[in-house]
């Protein structure tokens, strides 16, 4: 069975991250997707990342009425920063019996270069790579564990949400209600 792992903050959770996990879900020969809820990217800054039991929350609440996506928190027993290639190598030898599949947004691949054993990744694993509106990766497009999809572009980002809510703006639709009302009762990115 082909699980893909869509790693990712989710801080919040937004229609842009439900699309992508939707669409590799059910117009890919992925079985299911997981979430996979990262206390940590080792790229990232970890300042001003929300609690990741929150996170998990959110991304739990988003999508409880799914039947082919699911929420992970493998990472949090992990050592961190975490790094993809250690969570794989946990999963396989957890779930002898899944094929798993890395899911990324094509602004990732241009710079896979720059992660932990990336040769190792490019070698074990498939990945299903969604477009990022301005990036070329044209010079992955023969790589045989390389695989470019036509997963619907969304230019919205935690980023942006978070700094609605800050302004006060309504950020209603960017996200699913039952996380807007999440964030509303615990008083986040304010």
């Amino acid at each position: 069975m082909k699980t893909g792992l869509f790693f990712g903050s989710f801080n919040p959770i937004h229609i842009g991250h439900l699309v992508i996990a939707n669409y590799m879900a059910s117009f890919t020969e992925l079985m299911e997707v997981w979430l996979v809820v990262s206390p940590h990217n080792p790229l990232k800054n970890k300042n001003g990342l929300t609690n990741m039991y929150d996170r998990l929350e959110m991304a739990k609440l988003a999508t409880e009425n799914s039947e082919k996506i699911r929420v992970s928190d493998i990472e949090f027993g992990l050592p961190q920063p975490s790094y993809t290639i250690d969570t794989l190598t946990h999963l396989t030898e957890k779930y002898p019996g899944k094929e798993f599949v890395l899911i990324m947004g094509a602004d990732n691949l241009i710079s896979i270069k720059k992660w932990k054993n990336y040769d190792v990744l490019l070698k074990n694993y498939q990945i299903f790579v969604y477009p990022r509106p301005g990036v070329d990766v044209t010079e992955w497009e023969n790589h045989p564990s390389i695989v470019i999809t036509e997963t619907p572009q969304m230019d919205i980002s935690s980023t942006f949400i978070r700094k609605g809510i800050k302004e006060g703006k309504n950020v209603q639709y960017f996200t699913p209600d039952n996380v807007l009302s999440f964030i509303e009762s615990k008083n986040m990115y304010r």
